[in-house]
């Protein structure tokens, strides 16, 4: 690699770096504004018209606020846990393919360094529930971190169709191959299967036992304050736009659609429409269902996710095999 391409990958990290924090604060308004609405009520209306600054004056009130470390808290472990959020879910958008051409490193192994990469996210929960000293906290922390483990499974087993149907791990390679058909119409199980279990790795709703605030106070998060949970939330918001996006780049086609290889900005575009309308699904999941029992939350993931995705395996290597002898 030589000084300039080096140079222009250092560049392109920087921007994604510096835009992930402001797409994430304007998702949060947006998630407001969207539950508002499906709550029939107004949502924030004051901070800038529309509200639409209310995620600029709650980030100058978590950065002014004071930081509290608890006595009884492992100091440098409780500060530094936040970070094992944020760093890994921003870590992994230097391998998500943006547009044509718009995209920071093409890994030949980019879907497996990437699933590797969003799993360490876990340790930062687990950190900062046993780094508080605080049994909320801990209890938090050990069901985000059996919760992961009962449908990260799942949820590598339904990756493992999208790659033996493009016939790679690369990232790029992936959206090419639904050039004509997205793999959701071919393995639709695999979508949803990915899509319910992409959903519990972010403990989202109806997923969100590890916070639970009527049994947990906030779960992992109890102790926290200031850029603590700022931080913690942020990871969490750029954990929903990596799902989204990656559900749009392993089902949907990524950033193809019509004349998206002709205009210049259009498959930029329609990657991020696809993003949205995931993104869009998990404020409507907020807004509509209940959380599930803890009991109910595991039986799920292991007496049915994890047997429908070796079925949809077993169905996706029968396509793939009459594919090779037509």
């Amino acid at each position: 690699m030589d000084a300039l391409t080096l140079l222009w990958t250092l560049l392109k990290i920087m921007i994604v770096l510096l835009a992930l924090p402001v797409v994430v604060g304007i998702s949060t308004w947006a998630e407001r504004k969207v539950l508002g609405r499906l709550q029939i009520r107004f949502g924030p209306n004051r901070a800038g018209p529309f509200g639409v600054l209310q995620w600029v004056a709650d980030a100058v009130k978590l950065i002014t606020k004071e930081y509290v470390v608890p006595a009884a808290a492992n100091r440098w472990l409780f500060m530094a846990a936040p970070l094992f959020t944020f760093v890994p879910a921003a870590t992994v958008y230097t391998l998500i393919p943006f547009g044509r051409g718009l995209v920071i490193t093409d890994v030949n192994a980019g879907l497996l360094m990437l699933m590797a990469i969003g799993s360490l996210s876990i340790y930062g929960v687990i950190f900062g529930g046993w780094a508080s000293n605080s049994k909320y906290s801990l209890l938090g922390a050990l069901r985000s971190a059996s919760q992961m483990i009962a449908y990260e499974l799942a949820l590598g087993l339904s990756l493992v169709g999208v790659v033996l149907m493009a016939g790679s791990l690369s990232l790029v390679e992936i959206v090419e191959a639904q050039r004509r058909v997205p793999f959701v119409l071919l393995q639709p199980l695999g979508f949803l299967i990915f899509l319910i279990a992409g959903i519990a790795e972010t403990n989202r709703i109806p997923f969100d036992l590890p916070e639970a605030e009527g049994e947990l106070g906030a779960g992992y998060h109890t102790e926290y304050s200031a850029m603590g949970f700022g931080i913690f939330q942020l990871g969490e918001y750029a954990s929903v736009w990596t799902i989204s996006a990656l559900a749009a780049t392993l089902f949907l086609g990524g950033w193809q659609g019509p004349w998206a290889q002709s205009v210049a900005g259009l498959s930029l575009l329609w990657f991020f429409a696809k993003s949205i309308l995931f993104i869009l699904l998990f404020y409507w999941l907020r807004a509509t269902l209940p959380r599930l029992r803890y009991d109910q939350l595991m039986a799920f993931g292991w007496k049915v996710l994890l047997p429908a995705s070796l079925l949809n395996l077993l169905w996706v290597a029968a396509v793939v095999a009459l594919r090779a002898r037509t």
